[in-house]
Order: structure tokens, then C-alpha cells, then sequence
């Protein structure tokens, strides 16, 4: 897909949209959803940037940029931009994936909680960091910590939905209630837009009756906020960040692959965005509808022609 036809795509869309990938429990697939759904959505034609704001820097790993030693010279991440030290732009780095741009973590984030206290409008850190580039990217992804802390609240700030990846369990349940909870506290005092994006079930087993019991209670809690897209577990998944791709990369057929595809799809539909790749869809679907139109009537036309006389013709028998 040509520059120009991303270029297109962005200015159709009404607003960017900035969305927080966030669950103060670890381990229910965070990373992997922010790593698969942005690189699904880029490969949908749009233009996306991925911010890793968690101090482990998974994203980061997980998207094939190595990890520094210490004694190396340190990139450019996140780190500096909230902190003010450079621009987010500076900090941005190109990936594999066509479309799609990091924003890289560091673990000189731990030490972010604590610098962060005394600076001046400290929960606005990021929002600001973020606000000239924001346009330029269709959705920016953003991969919190896993901990209710002060980059979590940066993110929440920032950010203008919250997509909850949740494991199908009881104790994800509890969790749910504390970060609900926290949402309507950023909203009332930070940032009155942030809304939630949808609840996501991950590592997804439909066969067991506390799956199924989970979804329930979940359906009738969140209605349709809870996406019909479920991840499974799938080993090509679990596979994908120790090669640095997204699984549409590393197995383009997987099961994981097909549902993050699909979480893409279903994300672009709830916020009414027609990609590239979409109206591409739409138009060979078009084209191949005319088509089959086009032959019926040339085979019904053949068909009249095979047999000229009509059934009532009297029958002349020639002697």
C-alpha cells in the first residue's frame, strides 16, 4: 500500500485515538495483545504508533529491538520524553512491521515513579509528550505496567479508551472492580474523555464450564463492551516475541494471527474507521459481484440461443 493512500486514510479519519492496553494484573496477555493488535491494525493500511511505557520493556523486546547493556550509549525512549528530556518524535524508531512505529521502553522507567513526584503537572506528562505527533498515527497503542502506579496514570491521562486484556478466571474478576474503580477516578479529576474501549478475553478456552460461566458474568456486566474477539492459547503466540515479530508475521495462518486479526477488524468497526485495506476488500467484493451478474446474463442469453423454438411451435413432420 502506497504512502499516499495511508496519507488518504489519515485525513478521512475524523480524530486519532489514543488507546491504553492496561491490567494492574500481570500475565493476562497485556504485551502480547499491544504488540499483536497494533500490528494487526497496521497491517490494515493505517498508520500506528506503539508506546512501550512498561519498565520491563517486552513491547520493545517483542518487536525485535535487542536490549542494551549498560555499558552501551542508551537510546532514546519514552523514558526521556515524559521526563522532557527530548521529544517523543526523537524517540521513535521504525519497526519490521510496515505502518507501524515504537516508541521504546527502558528500564530506566523504574526510576520514572520517583522523578516523576516532583516535576509539575507530573499525570500529564505523557498526554503532553504525545500531543504533537498524535495526529499523524490513525491509533496509538500504549502498554502499561502492570501496577496501578504513576506511568499507569500517565497512560490513563493520555489516552482516550482502555482495552482490558482478562484471563476467563475468578480472581481476573476481582481485579476488574479495583481498575473500574480507578477509571472513574481519572475521569473526574484528569481526563473526562477516557472511556472504555472493551474488555478482551485472552488465553481463551471455550471448552471449560469456567470459561463460559466467566463470559457470562462478564456479557452481563460490560454488554457490548466486552468484544466478541476471544484470544486463544496458541503456541505460535507464545512463540512469535522470542523471533521479534508479531504473529502475523511469524505465522500469518495461526490461530492467534486469525484473532488478533480479527480484534483489529472488530476495533475498526466499533470506532466506524473504513482502512485501506478495508475499502480494497469492499471494492474487489463489488467487482466481483458485477462479474457474476454479468455472466448470469450472458449464460441465460447463450441459453435462448441453444433453443430457438418455443414449446407451443407445432411439431412439423417433413415426409
Amino acid at each position: 500500500m502506497s504512502n499516499d493512500q495511508v496519507k488518504n486514510t489519515q485525513e478521512k479519519t475524523a480524530q486519532s485515538k489514543v488507546i491504553a492496553v492496561v491490567n494492574q494484573k500481570g500475565g493476562v496477555g497485556k504485551t502480547t495483545t499491544a504488540i499483536n493488535l497494533a500490528a494487526a491494525l497496521a497491517a490494515e493500511g493505517l498508520k500506528i504508533l506503539l508506546i512501550d511505557v512498561d519498565p520491563q520493556a517486552n513491547t520493545t523486546g517483542g518487536l525485535g529491538v535487542a536490549r542494551q547493556k549498560d555499558s552501551e550509549e542508551q537510546r532514546l525512549s519514552i523514558y526521556d520524553a515524559i521526563l522532557g528530556a527530548n521529544t517523543l518524535a526523537e524517540a521513535a524508531m521504525e519497526t519490521r512491521v510496515p505502518n507501524l512505529t515504537l516508541v521504546p521502553g527502558s528500564k530506566n522507567l523504574i526510576g520514572a515513579n520517583l522523578e516523576l513526584v516532583q516535576q509539575k503537572r507530573r499525570e500529564f506528562r505523557l498526554r503532553e509528550a504525545l500531543e504533537p505527533v498524535r495526529n499523524e498515527y490513525a491509533f496509538t497503542i500504549l502498554d502499561c505496567p502492570p501496577a496501578l502506579d504513576l506511568l499507569t496514570l500517565n497512560s490513563l491521562v493520555a489516552s482516550d479508551g482502555l482495552l482490558v486484556p482478562l484471563q476467563a478466571e475468578y480472581f481476573a474478576l476481582e481485579g476488574i472492580s479495583e481498575l473500574m474503580g480507578t477509571l472513574d477516578r481519572v475521569v473526574h479529576a484528569f481526563n473526562p474523555k477516557l472511556a472504555l474501549e472493551g474488555v478482551l478475553l485472552t488465553m481463551y478456552d471455550d471448552r471449560t464450564n469456567l470459561s463460559q460461566q466467566v463470559t457470562e458474568n462478564l456479557k452481563s456486566f460490560f454488554g457490548d463492551k466486552l468484544f466478541a474477539t476471544t484470544i486463544p492459547r496458541n503456541i505460535r503466540l507464545a512463540e512469535a516475541p522470542s523471533h521479534g515479530l508479531p504473529v502475523s508475521m511469524y505465522d500469518p495462518k495461526s490461530r492467534g494471527a486469525d484473532a488478533y486479526r480479527d480484534l483489529a477488524l472488530e476495533l475498526l468497526r466499533n470506532n466506524k474507521v473504513i482502512s485501506p485495506a478495508q475499502k480494497l476488500r469492499d471494492e474487489h467484493a463489488a467487482e466481483m459481484e458485477r462479474l457474476v451478474a454479468e455472466r448470469a446474463v450472458e449464460a441465460a442469453k447463450k441459453k435462448k440461443k441453444r433453443w430457438p423454438f418455443s414449446a407451443d411451435d407445432p411439431i412439423r413432420v417433413v415426409p
